[in-house]
């Protein structure tokens, strides 16, 4: 009797270690599985964000490619075509009059070689600056080059090409005077050229000045009002006044130049002629990778 107790006791005890054992394979079974899933999750979710991150790029390249492709239609539209463009009399270095009697300077060499470039061309009038805008806003002509500053205000009327310049203003006066500073002009009598960046600045610091401020039409009139005493100095884009002076057109000098400088370009009439704006302002990015930009100014710059 005590034999078979034993026996059975043994029996059990065989019977609870294999039921243990089953159990602890059954649970290693089922943490491989889950850590297998998990492993797959992961690497489909991977597989998924960079799914994700291919089809953004592949999505901007082609827009990039697409805007590419609008503007290279928006300027072929361009070709065949002629465009009259209103500039200034006297802007040197920008527009003037040589000794052959030419109208030449950076904005007509600039304009007619991305003209030849893109293959349009330019019938110029020249107008002075005052008028090329008003005969602009008149539909009498389609474009300005006439060294005009890309500013807030003006962009609420007009379409601008890209810059092809930056100009900062310079206040200019006689060589023999013994104004050296903005202190000493205050309360003088000065003049600037009607609705260009140099009459704002003029502005701007009449008041602070307590300038009196005069308006002529023509760069030329405003050298010869500070030569004859009738203003003290002169409001002008630094380069105009820095050619001037270095070619000894005009008897100055500059005791001031502003701390900000405006953007150059090409204007239309806001909406119209889209298409020779993308012209110019690819015409102007070939011409600036060819060589061709700084070469024009090297004609006029040393």
């Amino acid at each position: 009797m005590k034999k078979r107790v034993i026996a059975l006791l043994l029996a059990a005890t065989m019977a609870f270690a294999l039921t243990a054992c089953g159990s602890s394979s059954t649970t290693e079974e089922t943490t491989d599985t889950t850590d297998a899933t998990a492993a797959e999750d992961t690497t489909d979710a991977s597989a998924a964000e960079e799914a994700a991150e291919d089809t953004a790029e592949d999505e901007t390249s082609a827009e990039a490619e697409a805007e590419e492709s609008d503007a290279s239609a928006l300027y072929e539209e361009a070709v065949g075509q002629t465009y009259v463009i209103g500039t200034d009399t006297t802007f040197a270095p920008f527009e003037f009059e040589n000794d052959e009697g030419e109208h030449t300077g950076i904005d007509i060499e600039l304009f007619e070689a991305i003209a030849d470039e893109m293959g349009f061309t330019i019938e110029w009038d020249i107008l002075g600056f005052s008028a090329s805008v008003a005969a602009l806003e008149a539909g009498q002509v389609d474009g300005v080059m006439a060294g005009m500053s890309i500013t807030d205000e003006r962009m609420e009327k007009y379409d601008f090409s890209d810059s092809y310049y930056d100009c900062s203003i310079a206040v200019a006066v006689a060589s023999d005077s013994e104004i050296e500073s903005l202190d000493d002009l205050a309360g003088s009598t000065v003049v600037a050229k009607t609705g260009t960046t140099g009459s704002q600045y003029a502005e701007e610091l009449a008041e602070e000045y307590g300038l009196e401020l005069l308006y002529v039409e023509e760069s030329s009139v405003m050298y010869l009002y500070v030569a004859s005493g009738q203003a003290v100095a002169c409001f002008e884009d630094y380069p105009i006044v820095q050619y001037e002076i270095a070619r000894g057109n005009v008897d100055c000098k500059v005791i001031n130049t502003s701390e900000y400088s405006y953007p150059t370009g090409m204007a239309v009439l806001s909406g119209n002629y889209p298409e020779l704006v993308a012209a110019f302002n690819e015409g102007f990015a070939r011409l600036q990778e060819d060589g061709t930009y700084d070469e024009i100014l090297s004609h006029y710059f040393e």
